[in-house]
């Protein structure tokens, strides 16, 4: 008897906007727009159908990233690799610090489940699993739990535990037209930090993660961070551009993950005006937070 389903499978994960400054590798925040996957077990092979953000640069074999983290997936369960036929509409930005891959890990993750008869996979193990795909927690975990995430890694596995966001903040993403490779941005970043910078990050980071969740009064000072940001200025201009007028106008911005997206907090007292603030050929998204990939998949 066949360990899978014989109907297709529909989740759907959020982006995601990582870092927020000084929570490096760390803090996620999962904001509201979803790439949908609808996933079928087929007789043999892989059908890959892609539309929306990235499709003309996305492979159609086994080398997507979905069908890699549905074989990973499949394999974690301990059950047989099966044919595969796949429809993705992505609606998260390709290469642009919001969590494409991650959405892509988790939806794939979460497809695999779905498909497989009475399978489940905890939380904890999914993590580590998505994790494990990505290199870091940061996006994963927000994709997962949704809302705001902090995530850590110890003896092999991925925890994170996830925060309402204060009702008076509202993400605000610009994405600009260019990409930049994630792998393209760590590369700028040093092998070490001074122990002034280190401190400072931790004092921001631990005051973030007040101001998000009950003191939002205090978001400015808590996303300053001097272990990434000012290291990856040189390599997207014209985001640090947009970054450096919204902070000096009171509006709490940084890079969304890597860059280039600028992610804004917009609150009552520094909200954000899209058409005062948005770069020419710059996209502006206003975003709710989000629910997670875990919880969507319950849904649909």
């Amino acid at each position: 008897m066949s360990c899978f389903r014989t109907d297709s499978v529909a989740v759907q994960a959020p982006a995601t906007c990582a870092n927020l400054g000084p929570g490096f590798d760390s803090f996620g925040l999962a904001v509201g727009r979803y790439d949908v996957v609808q996933a079928a077990v087929a007789p043999g092979g892989v059908d890959v159908e892609v539309t929306g953000e990235g499709a003309d640069a996305v492979p159609r074999d086994e080398s997507h990233l979905v069908v890699r983290s549905m074989r990973a997936t499949f394999d974690t369960l301990g059950v047989p690799q099966p044919g595969l036929r796949l429809s993705c509409v992505n609606k998260v930005p390709h290469r642009r610090g919001l969590g494409s891959s991650a959405a892509a890990i988790v939806a794939g993750i979460q497809s695999a489940v779905a498909l497989t008869l009475d399978a489940t996979l905890d939380l904890g193990t999914a993590l580590t699993l998505a994790a494990s795909l990505e290199g870091h927690p940061d996006n994963v975990a927000a994709c997962l739990l949704g809302g705001f995430t902090v995530a850590w890694t110890a003896g092999g596995q991925t925890r994170a535990v996830a925060l309402d966001v204060h009702p008076d903040v509202s993400p605000v993403v610009f994405v600009p037209p260019t990409s930049l490779a994630t792998e393209v941005a760590r590369d700028l970043l040093p092998e070490q930090v001074t122990q002034v910078d280190a401190g400072l990050n931790a004092g921001r980071a631990g005051l973030l993660v007040a101001a998000l969740t009950r003191h939002p009064q205090e978001l400015l000072a808590a996303t300053e961070d001097r272990l990434h940001q000012p290291f990856r200025r040189t390599a997207m201009p014209a985001s640090f551009a947009l970054m450096d007028a919204l902070r000096a106008a009171g509006v709490a911005a940084v890079l969304s993950g890597s860059g280039p997206a600028v992610l804004a907090l917009s609150t009552p007292t520094h909200a954000v005006e899209p058409g005062r603030w948005t770069p020419a050929g710059w996209r502006c998204l206003e975003l709710p937070v989000a629910f997670g990939a875990a919880a969507a998949a319950a849904v649909l």
